[in-house]
């Protein structure tokens, strides 16, 4: 795929966040997001990380978490979300929108799956509507599946994704699940949340596999 075309959808949906996230309000800000644990100030912190964050300072931060990866995020999310205000975060996020630096080991892709799913990790536990560019999630969504570091191929063994907003399918498998291709990314990437807006006879069970 086209990388100018990944980085100018990277940098719409980081602006587009930021912009978003200025309406946030301080009770807003303190409100969990879809990941457990995290704050909306904890996400905001880590969606900056993604253009700051070198191999050595990666390896430093694992070390400190013995090697598990989600606590070594957290970990780098909330010394960051310390350190910095809601404010000078959203303008971190404006700063280095365009940037195609990338986290270590991290694809041309995975800065667009980060953006576009965390966004729904913010504004869902809000109540607020957040709408994803289907070809943009189009993209991330082939990527997740594709990909070993998201876990979806076991996830979601068996199930067959059909999208109910674009020429879309995916997987093999007698349970078909069908939906927006936006909750199928979140499904995809182990949200529970994505269930709300899917049906189909693979429903039940990957509802017991999130």
């Amino acid at each position: 795929m086209d990388r100018v075309q990944i980085l100018a959808w990277v940098k719409a949906e980081r602006l587009s966040l930021a912009d978003f996230l200025d309406d946030l309000d301080h009770h807003e800000w303190q409100t969990p997001s879809l990941c457990p644990g995290w704050t909306m100030h904890d996400m905001a912190a880590h969606i900056t990380m993604s253009t700051r964050t070198t191999l050595l300072v990666a390896i430093k931060w694992a070390i400190r978490a013995r090697g598990d990866f989600n606590r070594m995020e957290a970990d780098m999310a909330r010394d960051r979300a310390a350190r910095f205000s809601p404010a000078e975060l959203i303008a971190q996020i404006r700063e280095t929108a365009g940037s195609a630096r990338r986290a270590p080991l991290a694809s041309p892709l995975d800065p667009l799956v980060d953006a576009l799913v965390h966004g729904q990790d913010i504004a869902r536990p809000l109540g607020r509507a957040r709408k994803m560019p289907v070809q943009p999630a189009l993209a991330a969504i082939g990527h997740v599946l594709a990909s070993p570091f998201y876990g979806a191929p076991k996830r979601l063994a068996g199930t067959r994704l059909v999208a109910t907003d674009a020429e879309w399918s995916a997987g093999e498998g007698p349970d078909e699940v069908r939906g927006p291709v936006c909750d199928l990314l979140l499904l995809a990437t182990g949200r529970p949340a994505g269930l709300a807006a899917v049906s189909g006879p693979g429903v039940e069970r990957l509802a017991a596999a999130l």
